[in-house]
């Protein structure tokens, strides 16, 4: 059995928070004779003097000042269980599935789920991240609540358009295809590998070499490393075009892309719950 309790610890960064027995005593709707009896108690059971007078304060000893340093992680995890366990009484939603289409961009989408968490600190988000393509399982989003897709529909619930993403024709600032004169015709790419991710960007005419990635970052690397050219997400290499390490290629037609995203909702979850209410908003605003 253990010497002491998580309530004396409490009670003790309670009194040195506070400064005094009695103002420890009134916020935890105890008497002041309790609280000093469990302090006692508690310096007595580990041998070690905890607290010391400085003037009208009660302050932490250098021992009280590194003990209760090792205790404070517990206390502020044993307030978190008590938390949980009060949301799961209530009812409350604890874990929310979400899929993102990888094309979305990353700054709005973190942004997003920080004000999610700040709104809603007790449920937790599972995120993962898809790439879309022509031979995609919708089985594998069964599990999402909420989904950011190119499709309108799914399986589990229709979806509203949300926004679009647009692609660019880039290359290396150092490929051969930025040295050649504007504008570039199929001809003149024909000779360089286009850098596809999956399925997304396959042109309407199958191109003369194509290399396909399973991940936009990947992507990007080919591009960056002039493995070949390709249609990349403007906002995810937006720095890269303003540093100039990228180029946009000045094509005859179709230089730049557009690839819608849509919101899904799982079609079970009705009414919608407020956590999920709150996450659509976000998105929908973002």
């Amino acid at each position: 059995m253990h010497k002491t309790t998580l309530e004396q610890w409490a009670l003790l960064e309670k009194v040195v928070e506070l400064g005094s027995f009695a103002k420890a005593a009134a916020q935890t709707n105890r008497s002041q004779s309790s609280v000093s009896y469990n302090l006692a108690l508690l310096q007595e059971r580990l041998g070690v003097t905890l607290l010391t007078p400085a003037g009208r304060r009660a302050v932490l000893t250098p021992a009280g000042e590194l003990l209760l340093g090792q205790v404070a992680p517990l206390l502020r995890a044993f307030t978190w269980v008590e938390t949980r366990a009060s949301t799961l009484h209530d009812g409350a939603r604890t874990r929310l599935d979400l899929v993102v289409d990888s094309i979305f961009p990353r700054r709005r989408l973190f942004a997003i789920l920080k004000q999610f968490q700040q709104a809603w600190p007790q449920t937790q988000v599972r995120l993962t991240e898809v790439l879309e393509s022509g031979s995609g399982q919708p089985s594998a989003y069964a599990d999402a609540d909420v989904m950011v897709l190119t499709r309108r529909q799914d399986v589990t619930g229709r979806g509203e358009w949300l926004m679009n993403i647009d692609f660019i024709a880039v290359a290396h600032c150092d490929h051969p295809l930025c040295a050649l004169p504007a504008p570039l015709s199929e001809e003149a790419l024909r000779p360089w590998p286009l850098i596809c991710i999956a399925d997304r960007d396959t042109p309407p005419q199958p191109a003369h070499d194509a290399w396909t990635f399973s991940t936009v970052d990947a992507a990007i690397d080919a591009v960056m490393y002039q493995v070949g050219y390709g249609w990349l997400p403007e906002e995810r290499i937006r720095p890269l075009l303003e540093q100039g390490t990228l180029r946009p290629l000045p094509l005859t037609h179709g230089a730049r892309r557009a690839t819608p995203l849509h919101l899904i909702v799982k079609t079970s979850l009705a009414p919608l719950d407020a956590q999920v209410t709150t996450l659509l908003h976000l998105l929908r605003a973002g």
